[in-house]
């Protein structure tokens, strides 16, 4: 922003020889100098910046690649695809809390919009990307998730996926229930766990 200052004589007097500055070049000076100053001063100070919130450059699901790493992106996975990956690529390397809540939409058995885990990880400075990683103990119960990613306490983004199995694997799961408030869920002998790994 570009400010200019102009000055216009309103009621124009004959100037006494006491305050006539052309015998003086000097003097002239140091006042052109001293009121450029000052209104440099006054306009200079911009009003302080309010800290930009925390973005999310990308985020994604993706299958192992099989040497332990995010491959593939995906948004349909089979119940034989362990682990699950949620990569989360953050627009800033600034320390930021990522949160990732697992729900399930419409999984046979399971309450609808129910949270099935949560599980948070807070960057430090020069990281800019969280790895999400969901793993069950067999395989994945058949139906329709999400995952819900909140940067520092706020919603900012949603991917839906979806778990195909046969109609014998999803009759199977009849009365799988998540613990309420855990990291972990189970009924029987299955449970999720999640993990997080980082990279700056």
């Amino acid at each position: 922003m570009r400010i200019f200052a102009v000055c216009k004589q309103l009621n124009p007097r004959p100037v006494s020889q006491s305050s006539d500055f052309r015998g003086n070049p000097l003097k002239l000076f140091l006042l052109i100098a001293v009121i450029c100053l000052s209104a440099f001063a006054a306009f200079a100070q911009a009003p302080p910046q309010s800290p930009v919130p925390p973005g999310i450059n990308e985020v994604y699901l993706a299958k192992d690649d099989g040497s332990g790493h995010a491959g593939d992106r995906a948004s349909i996975f089979l119940p034989t695809d362990i682990p699950i990956y949620c990569v989360v690529q953050l627009e800033t390397a600034v320390p930021t809390t990522v949160r990732m809540n697992l729900v399930a939409e419409s999984v046979p058995g399971v309450k609808a919009e129910t949270n099935v885990v949560s599980t948070s990880y807070t960057t430090k400075d020069g990281q800019n990307r969280v790895n999400f990683t969901g793993r069950p103990n067999g395989s994945w119960p058949p139906g329709r998730y999400r995952a819900d990613i909140f940067l520092d306490g706020q919603l900012t983004k949603n991917l839906t996926f979806e778990i195909k199995g046969t109609p014998r694997q999803t009759a199977s799961v009849k009365g799988f229930q998540p613990k309420p408030a855990s990291k972990s869920w189970s009924a029987g002998k299955r449970w999720l766990i999640t993990s997080f790994r980082t990279t700056g």
